[in-house]
């Protein structure tokens, strides 16, 4: 576990690089929504790699569209992507009532049915759920997990951004379930990030989009072992706005098989990205790992991760 990150435990370089986001919390939304399609353009044609990334899951997860609905999809995503890093100025340095205006809320409803109990906030990559996730924790002490072999200046901003509102329990993913099991026993919801390949050890191959695709099965194991019920939040960028969506708690979650519950929660996350496919997180090799015998779909060469 680890103590929440402040300003003063912000390393010179990390406080280096907070510089520009700080000066950025004065602009105005649309004028950072300008800023932000002209670098995502920019981003999109200067690095051609992570471009490939993109629109391979993208033909793999939508083989029926034409290449160049993908390409402006992808296109899209990149623009987005952007305003929502340019955005971090005012969500990390702007006053409360400037972030609360910036984020909205729609079904909160279905939180606060359930909020007395262990609860699991199942909050997928989009790219907006920074937002969604400092926004609740301004108004609900809780937890989340992190990587903690990342170290760089804006992994620092991020755990930075994600402290600053009510002190919530970050917990490292080597910590193991204990941790996690003990926030959820203590009243802290926790803000679960499901859908990144964490390598075959920690995963069991189920669909996505039709593909077996390296899933980690702890949501039904964390809220079996918490009691905890799961209420999913989205949030993605709307106008110059960031709108989070409640939804309702899943009824009859866990069941008695893990492999179910995890198909179930990998077709909740298909339903949404179908929603709002620009805003999913497609820079992530998401399908890297593959069942034994299986060829690499990203196209490189030696050992895979």
């Amino acid at each position: 576990m680890s103590e929440p990150t402040t300003w003063q435990t912000l390393s010179l370089p990390a406080k280096l690089l907070a510089m520009p986001f700080w000066l950025l919390r004065w602009l105005p939304m649309p004028l950072i929504r300008f800023k932000g399609a002209v670098l995502g353009e920019l981003m999109f044609w200067l690095i051609p790699g992570r471009r490939k990334v993109g629109l391979i899951n993208l033909r793999l997860c939508f083989p029926d569209w034409p290449e160049a609905r993908r390409r402006a999809t992808l296109r899209e995503h990149y623009r987005v992507f952007c305003t929502c890093l340019l955005s971090y100025g005012k969500l990390w340095f702007g006053p409360e009532e400037r972030v609360r205006d910036l984020v909205r809320r729609e079904g909160y409803e279905h939180y606060l049915a359930v909020k007395d109990q262990p609860v699991i906030l199942l909050a997928p990559h989009f790219l907006g759920l920074d937002y969604g996730g400092i926004l609740h924790t301004a108004d609900h002490w809780g937890a989340s997990i992190y990587t903690s072999t990342h170290d760089n200046p804006f992994d620092q901003l991020l755990r930075f951004g994600r402290s600053r509102f009510g002190a919530p329990l970050l917990i490292r993913r080597i910590d193991g379930v204990r941790p996690i099991v003990k926030a959820l026993k203590q009243g802290a919801p926790l803000y679960y990030l499901p859908d990144q390949d964490l390598g075959r050890k920690e995963s069991i191959f189920v669909p996505f989009f039709g593909i077996q695709t390296a899933t980690v099965p702890g949501l039904p194991r964390l809220a079996q072992l918490g009691r905890a019920v799961v209420v999913p939040m989205v949030t993605t960028l709307e106008g110059n706005h960031f709108v989070t969506r409640y939804y309702p708690a899943w009824r009859d979650f866990p069941s008695d098989d893990v492999e179910t519950d995890t198909r179930r929660m990998n077709a909740f996350i298909e339903q949404r990205v179908l929603d709002c496919p620009a805003q999913y997180f497609w820079l992530h090799r998401r399908f890297k790992t593959r069942p034994l015998g299986e060829p690499d779909l990203y196209g490189r060469k030696g050992p895979q991760d």
